[in-house]
C-alpha cells in the first residue's frame, strides 16, 4: 500500500451505501511499543483502534471520538481515541496470568460494556453504551448500530502483531433507492459479500484489490486516502493544569509526601512529567504553567 496508515472512503453509485476502510501499521506499532501486550490483548486493541478510525471517518466534526470497553475479566480496560485530525492512541489494562493463548473477546472481557463517546470542540457531547455480547468487537459494534436509531452500520475488523485493518459499510438515507424492499435487498447484498472476507484477505490485501475481490460487479467510487498517525495529546502544560486543579494546599501536601517531586505519567505513551517545589510555587504564584508550551508527540 502506498500509504501504510490510512483511511479511505468508497461509495456505491447505484445504491444508498457508503464504506470506509482503515489500515494501521506504523501507528499500531507505536501503540504496541509503549506496553508489552500479550498477543490476544494486542489483537483486541488493534481492532478497537481500527474501529475508532472507521467511525471517525464517518463523522463530520472537529473533536475527539473515544471507544472504551470495561469488564470484570482478564482485560478490565481497553481505551482508544481518534481525533478529527485522524490522530490515534490507545491502551489496555490486563492480567497476564489470566490470559490464554487463543483467548477471544468473550474470554478476556466477560460482563463487558462498550462506551462510544463523541466529544466535539463545539457542540454537545454524545455518549452511547452497549453490552459486549458479541463473539468479537465487530459484532458488538454492528449490534450497537442495529439497536440504536442511527444508520444501519456493519463492521469487519482484524489485527495481528503488525497490522490492524477494518472495513465499515453504512446504509445512507434513501436517495437513489426509494423502495423499501429494494433498499433492504441492496443492503443485504453488499453486506453478505463482505461477510465472505477472510482474516487473511482483510489483513493482507490492499484496498483496491480487496474491493475488486468483493464488488467487481458493482459501480463503486474510491476516494483519495487520508493519512492516520499515532500522536499522544499529553503535555507538560496539561499535567500542570491537573496539579492546579488539586488546589495549592493539596499540591503542597502531595509534594511533601512524595519527597519533594511530583511525577505525572501518561498512561498512553509512558511520558513522564516532573514537578519540584519551585515548579509548584510558580504554578500557584500567577505565573501560569510550569512550561507554557503544549507539545504533542
Amino acid at each position: 500500500m502506498s500509504q501504510i496508515d490510512q483511511s479511505q472512503r468508497f461509495l456505491f453509485d447505484n445504491t444508498d451505501v457508503r464504506g470506509e476502510m482503515v489500515a494501521l501499521e506504523r501507528s499500531f506499532a507505536e501503540v504496541l511499543a509503549k506496553h508489552p501486550y500479550p498477543q490476544p490483548v494486542a489483537q483486541l486493541l488493534g481492532e478497537m483502534l481500527a474501529a475508532a478510525a472507521l467511525l471517525c471517518g464517518t463523522l463530520k466534526f472537529e473533536g475527539l471520538l473515544v471507544l472504551q470497553a470495561r469488564s470484570s475479566g482478564a482485560v478490565p480496560l481497553l481505551m482508544v481515541e481518534c481525533s478529527s485530525e485522524r490522530e490515534v492512541r490507545g491502551l489496555a489494562r490486563y492480567d497476564g496470568e489470566r490470559i490464554g493463548e487463543d483467548a477471544g473477546l468473550r474470554e478476556l472481557m466477560p460482563d463487558g460494556v462498550l462506551t462510544l463517546t463523541v466529544d466535539p470542540k463545539n457542540g454537545q457531547r454524545y455518549q452511547g453504551i452497549v453490552p459486549l455480547e458479541g463473539v468479537n468487537l465487530a459484532e458488538c459494534l454492528s449490534g450497537y448500530f442495529a439497536t440504536s436509531e442511527q444508520l444501519p452500520t456493519r463492521f469487519w475488523l482484524n489485527a495481528d502483531s503488525r497490522h490492524a485493518r477494518g472495513l465499515l459499510l453504512q446504509q445512507l438515507p434513501a436517495d437513489r433507492l426509494k423502495d423499501t424492499e429494494a433498499r433492504e435487498a441492496s443492503w443485504q447484498h453488499v453486506t453478505t459479500l463482505a461477510d465472505t472476507l477472510t482474516a487473511e484477505e482483510l489483513l493482507g490485501l490492499d484496498n483496491q484489490t480487496l474491493l475488486h475481490r468483493l464488488y467487481h460487479e458493482e459501480d463503486l467510487r474510491l476516494f483519495e486516502p487520508q493519512p492516520l498517525v499515532f500522536r499522544c495529546s499529553c503535555s507538560r502544560e496539561r499535567s500542570a493544569n491537573a496539579l492546579v486543579s488539586l488546589g495549592h494546599e493539596d499540591a503542597e501536601r502531595l509534594l511533601g509526601e512524595l519527597g519533594g517531586e511530583i511525577t505525572v505519567d501518561c498512561q498512553f505513551c509512558n511520558q513522564r512529567y516532573r514537578f519540584d517545589g519551585s515548579d509548584i510555587a510558580q504554578l500557584f504564584a500567577g505565573g501560569g504553567s510550569a512550561a507554557p508550551s503544549e507539545t504533542r508527540h
